[in-house]
């Protein structure tokens, strides 16, 4: 079991910060890449921000200059600060990492998913 706490998702008006958080716990044995997406009302989920295991990060064009990506690997943690928010950042946020299970049978690293957090940017 892999078990994911997010949080720091807020309503926020345009042109704030806001810092993403997400803890992620249980049967683990090695984390790879650790990273962010969001989904629109109305629109598929896109990537917005990877961190490999070795620290090489990753952003979609529309938030390179405004948001960064941090990792703490040793308390299996990601980050995502946002800074200069716009209304089209307005989406659930989801922590997604790419875990080998403790338990692993195949010896294969698998996609997990948190269940997101709500970030709206409005005045």
């Amino acid at each position: 079991q892999v078990q994911f706490v997010e949080s720091g998702g807020d309503l926020v008006q345009p042109g704030g910060s806001l810092t993403l958080s997400c803890v992620v716990s249980g049967n683990i044995f090695r984390i790879y890449d650790m990273g962010w997406y969001r989904q629109a009302p109305g629109k598929q989920r896109e990537r917005v921000a990877v961190t490999t295991i070795d620290g090489i990060t990753d952003f979609r064009d529309s938030v390179k200059e405004r948001f960064s990506i941090s990792r703490d690997s040793a308390k299996n943690t990601v980050y995502l600060q946002m800074n200069s928010l716009k209304p089209e950042d307005t989406a659930v946020y989801y922590c997604y990492a790419e875990i080998l299970p403790g338990d692993s049978d195949d010896g294969q690293a698998r996609d997990y998913w948190g269940r997101g957090t709500q970030v709206t940017v409005s005045s």
